[in-house]
């Protein structure tokens, strides 16, 4: 017999207990103390974080707010939107992410929302399109360098779209080497780290922009991943955690 999919919902009473998927055996990092606090936080803004359960062992998670607190670059007003949807391992092509994605549609119906968007990539560190596309998204905008709008609407409302103001917004972090980040991820410290400590190697200075609220990553982000972002000589070259080997190529490349 198979055991049924259990999925718990986050909130400001359990978020202790039971995290918010990512790095829950690394929860006193710098990086998960700093999403801990941003979750707290979020639940006053309509933060909702969904983890799915296989025989008590957490798979998989979806995280997801409205889109006028979203922390993705996109303007999203009336719907609900998707940050990060994802399952691990073994755990995959079991219906989970399907699962997940009924949870958030029935949360939005229930909060009168006009519909759930989400930013997808055919890069890296982001879910792609397939799994919305099976449950009847479509995509309604692209932003460079891979990324995709999904969304399924539930009723008449202004579209969700991404900026169009991409190089300008890089520009404006003007000459040298600039990290993008903020507290939505437990990741970043690493990915901080891995850009400071390649500059470090090129001699090249590193200043630290940390996008503080929704309102920010909206406006200022680089790239429509919204919450992290390298950007060299008012250039993006990165919206995602790179090896350090990587980065050393990339900035050599562009010195």
């Amino acid at each position: 017999m198979s055991t049924p999919i259990e999925i718990v919902s986050v909130d400001a009473e359990n978020l202790v207990d039971r995290g918010f998927f990512c790095r829950k055996s690394k929860m006193k990092t710098e990086g998960n103390l700093r999403k801990l606090a941003w979750a707290a936080d979020g639940f006053d803004r309509g933060l909702g974080v969904e983890i799915v359960y296989d025989e008590g062992r957490s798979v998989g998670f979806v995280e997801y707010q409205p889109g006028e607190a979203a922390w993705r670059a996109v303007s999203a007003p009336e719907y609900l939107l998707i940050h990060c949807i994802w399952v691990v391992g073994r755990a995959k092509k079991k219906g989970y992410g399907s699962a997940l994605l009924a949870r958030v549609e029935a949360r939005a119906r229930e909060l009168g929302c006009a519909g759930v968007a989400a930013v997808t990539s055919s890069g890296v560190w982001m879910a792609d399109n397939g799994l919305f596309l099976a449950h009847g998204y479509e995509q309604v905008d692209e932003a460079p360098p891979s990324f995709q709008l999904m969304i399924k609407p539930f009723r008449a409302a202004p579209q969700p779209t991404f900026p169009n103001d991409w190089v300008e917004r890089a520009a404006a972090f003007g000459a040298g080497l600039t990290i993008v980040t903020t507290d939505q991820c437990p990741y970043l410290d690493d990915a901080e780290r891995a850009v400071t400590e390649a500059a470090s190697q090129l001699g090249v200075p590193a200043t630290i922009v940390r996008l503080e609220d929704a309102a920010a990553v909206q406006a200022r982000s680089p790239s429509a991943f919204g919450i992290f972002g390298v950007v060299f000589d008012g250039e993006l070259l990165s919206y995602h955690y790179l090896l350090e080997k990587d980065l050393v190529a990339l900035l050599s490349n562009d010195k």
